[in-house]
């Protein structure tokens, strides 16, 4: 990330924190915070983590990755945010990395997911492409070669930033960034030949930075630089109805979100140097059910082919949204002069 980018960042932000205090200060004061941070990303190698994903076969591991314009790695990192292993993403390129997320290969096996769907001007790349790597059995730094999958979507490109994988179906799921923003399922299979189409199946909030599905697949969380929405599951393994909005911490520039390998908690995370990564207790409607109710057996259905916190308020959500139309321009305006 530039010094100049870093400089606009921060200018936009102590202006939209200015006016959320002018616009909303009659308002009741906020509740005591109920989250801490996990861990800081210290590494100097990561700038710009713009993705958060956590293990479930290497207890306390969670995955992150630069947004752009170096080499395509993903960073292990311990529960002290100290890097164990760098998987360099072998035939890859990182254009514009925007989310990860765990699922499987095709038989089965755990994997990890990269997305290179960011598209900044709209509609200027004619396709974006997922890529998959297998999850190591043993975490050391190694070169693992990439799987592409090419990326369409029915109604024409559009930028996105969120990457989310139901653990219980494995089926891709993206959310659409900006107004009027959208969740797209890619097909239950995706193949290596030819494109995978993407078609809509419902609402994202808008400037929706990233998002992921809860271990056991009852609940997924879509979030934004401001706040996020935590949503119920359908029998169809879609978003469902909204459950609860809940409030992010102030970051620098929050773009990545993640469940906790428990299901109880959200890591969520933020681009730029030495940045903090917050653990968010969930409310008791989106923690895990007693007896895991995932299903394995489905788990490698989507393999190739040959060819928190406490619920918004009424205030808070106009706050929200005020912000999302600031923040909108101004993050449109910097990262147009890129």
């Amino acid at each position: 990330m530039s010094a100049s980018r870093v400089a606009a960042r921060a200018g936009a932000a102590t202006v939209l924190a200015g006016a959320s205090v002018a616009l909303f200060a009659p308002a009741a004061p906020a509740a005591a915070r109920d989250d801490r941070v996990a861990f800081t990303i210290s590494d100097p190698r990561i700038t710009e983590s713009s993705g958060l994903a956590a293990s479930a076969r290497h207890p306390g591991v969670v995955y992150t990755h630069n947004d752009s314009g170096g080499v395509p790695q993903i960073f292990a990192l311990g529960p002290d945010g100290r890097v164990r292993a760098v998987l360099t993403v072998g035939g890859a390129s990182a254009r514009d990395w925007e989310g990860i997320a765990l699922g499987r290969d095709g038989g089965g096996r755990p994997a990890i997911f990269v997305a290179d769907i960011g598209d900044n001007l709209g509609g200027a790349w004619p396709y974006v492409t997922v890529y998959r790597i297998p999850e190591p059995a043993r975490l050391r730094s190694q070169t693992l070669h990439a799987t592409a999958f090419k990326i369409k979507y029915a109604d024409g490109p559009r930028n996105a930033e969120t990457l989310m994988i139901n653990p219980r179906t494995n089926r891709l799921y993206i959310a659409s960034k900006l107004f009027g923003g959208k969740i797209y399922e890619a097909p239950a299979r995706l193949r290596t030949s030819g494109f995978n189409v993407m078609h809509k199946v419902g609402d994202a909030p808008a400037i929706a930075t990233d998002g992921a599905f809860s271990p056991d697949g009852r609940t997924c969380v879509i979030r934004t630089y401001f706040g996020a929405r935590l949503y119920s599951v359908g029998p169809d393994g879609r978003p469902g109805k909204t459950l609860k909005s809940i409030d992010m911490p102030m970051q620098a520039q929050g773009e990545s979100v993640t469940y906790t390998a428990d299901g109880r908690s959200l890591l969520v995370g933020s681009e730029g140097k030495s940045q903090p990564v917050h653990q968010l207790p969930l409310p008791q409607e989106a923690l895990p059910a007693a007896s895991p109710s995932a299903s394995p057996e489905n788990a490698g259905a989507a393999g190739e082919t040959e060819n928190g916190r406490r619920d918004a308020t009424g205030t808070r959500a106009g706050l929200f949204l005020a912000l999302a139309i600031a923040g909108a321009v101004g993050y449109g305006l910097v990262r147009g002069r890129r």
